[in-house]
């Protein structure tokens, strides 16, 4: 089920070995303000390999070679007073991860009048990072400064604590294990995927799964497990025009992907399947809805037409905390100035604005086969939708917008559908996206993380393009 595996980031103070006989207490001073961000690091969330304050050349390069072996998401330099670079640029080099510098004084200001010698080296900080900046540019790491103080400082910790939400993403999509059911809805060009493209990229592995598979989850579901299901729907959901054949059959669905998403050891689910005539795989294709919007809701991202890459989507911004709902343009609406976005099959339940319907439909536009499908309004307020994408050289990229989902009527169709306003008016919005070549589903979340979100692109070395 789902796991946010906590982001593992190797630290390391620095300084320089000529100053401790000069200035006694400097270096112990140093160490304790280290071990202050490492301890805030850890209540991020974060599993933090410390590689201690390094204050010599060959110092650097024995905890580099420490670091290299940990596996880490992210690297965090720590900049206690004025160091050589010739003291940082191993361990970087050893590490093979981006870095974040932590140019953090313990002091706003200084008592100018006041300060002595050793008082300015502990707060000195700044006097190093251009220099180490330099290195790292010209040696082709990838870094990123943060600048503010050690203690007391919203604007600072806000961004670090983004880098630590972004390595506990990027860990555990790269530990994940995406299950692909089915096939992609034929002819949908844009969604096409190389799995290993995908796995080459991400680290996410793509487990191949049969409609059989699903059969045989199905078979093994007991009345007891169907019975609890069809309790958890009429807890979770309004009901409309649900017969009790329909909603039987959709809780034995939903049991049965619970036992395989259990028997494959899925974090994420992307499926489609067409079936032929009413036979069994087109009923277990149909009968996917609410097991599938259950699944998204407890953070196993479900994509319909068998979209890989707005699964991925769905997971980034779901281990983000935003949710993450299958999502697509539906219509502009260009007297008031929205999009209105939305999409047939599974949502993310814990994003809905209200308590969200479970509608019986004769009729899926589009597929075969009928049953219960979700209907629902996101939350009221700030959103970000992402896509990913994939260019014409087979790279992914993102493409991300912040926006704001608006109170108003929407269809009442068995989808999910939402009224969407951009910082752009609709034209010049829906123009944008569509230049940046998107597939035609993205994923819907809560809240404004576009800055998060560009940590996740550094640490994966996946572009972000922001449609502003």
């Amino acid at each position: 089920m789902s796991v946010t595996r906590p982001g593992r980031i190797g630290t390391f103070g620095i300084g320089l070995a000529a100053y401790w006989p000069q200035f006694p207490g400097l270096k112990e001073r140093l160490e304790g303000y280290q071990r202050e961000v490492e301890a805030r690091l850890t209540a991020m969330g974060a599993e933090v390999v410390s590689a201690g304050l390094v204050d010599t050349a060959p110092a650097a390069r024995a905890a580099g070679e420490r670091l290299a072996g940990a596996g880490l998401d992210l690297l965090v330099c720590y900049v206690g007073t004025y160091a050589t670079s010739s003291q940082v640029l191993p361990i970087v080099q050893h590490a093979h991860v981006p870095v974040l510098v932590l140019n953090l004084q313990p002091s706003a200001a200084l008592d100018y009048e006041n300060t002595d010698t050793g008082e300015w080296l502990a707060n000195c900080s700044t006097c190093s990072v251009p220099e180490i900046s330099n290195a790292f540019a010209r040696a082709r790491v990838r870094f990123r400064v943060v600048s503010g103080t050690l203690r007391d400082d919203a604007a600072a910790w806000g961004e670090i604590e983004e880098w630590v939400k972004a390595a506990a993403v990027v860990r555990s999509l790269r530990s994940s294990r995406i299950g692909f059911l089915g096939h992609t809805y034929p002819g949908m060009l844009d969604m096409y995927s190389d799995f290993t493209m995908v796995t080459a990229q991400t680290g996410a592995h793509i487990e191949v799964l049969e409609m059989c598979d699903l059969d045989a989850c199905v078979d093994e579901v007991t009345d007891e497990e169907a019975a609890e299901k069809r309790a958890k729907a009429r807890e979770t959901f309004t009901f409309e025009n649900v017969s009790e054949d329909g909603l039987d059959w959709a809780a034995k669905v939903a049991a049965g992907l619970d036992r395989l998403v259990e028997r494959f050891d899925l974090q994420g689910l992307t499926y489609y399947y067409r079936g032929l005539d009413g036979n069994r795989y087109e009923q277990l294709g149909a009968g996917m809805i609410l097991g599938n919007s259950l699944l998204t809701a407890r953070g196993v991202p479900a994509s319909g037409e068998g979209d890989l890459k707005t699964c991925v989507a769905m997971f980034v911004l779901d281990r983000l905390g935003a949710g993450g709902s299958f999502t697509e343009f539906y219509a502009m609406d260009l007297q008031e100035e929205f999009v209105l976005m939305g999409h047939d099959g599974p949502g993310h339940l814990a994003i809905s604005a209200r308590k969200p319907v479970l509608r019986g439909l004769g009729l899926y536009h589009g597929k075969r086969g009928s049953g219960v499908s979700v209907e629902f309004h996101v939350k009221h307020g700030p959103v970000t939708i992402l896509g990913v994408t994939q260019t014409a050289d087979g790279s992914l990229k993102m493409i991300a917008a912040e926006g704001e989902s608006v109170e108003g009527p929407v269809m009442r169709i068995g989808n999910t559908n939402s009224r969407l306003r951009f910082g752009k008016g609709v034209r010049e919005f829906v123009n944008a996206w569509c230049e940046e070549g998107p597939t035609h589903h993205c994923a819907l979340g809560i809240g404004h993380v576009r800055g998060a979100l560009r940590k996740v692109s550094e640490l994966m070395g996946i572009p972000l393009i922001e449609v502003t």
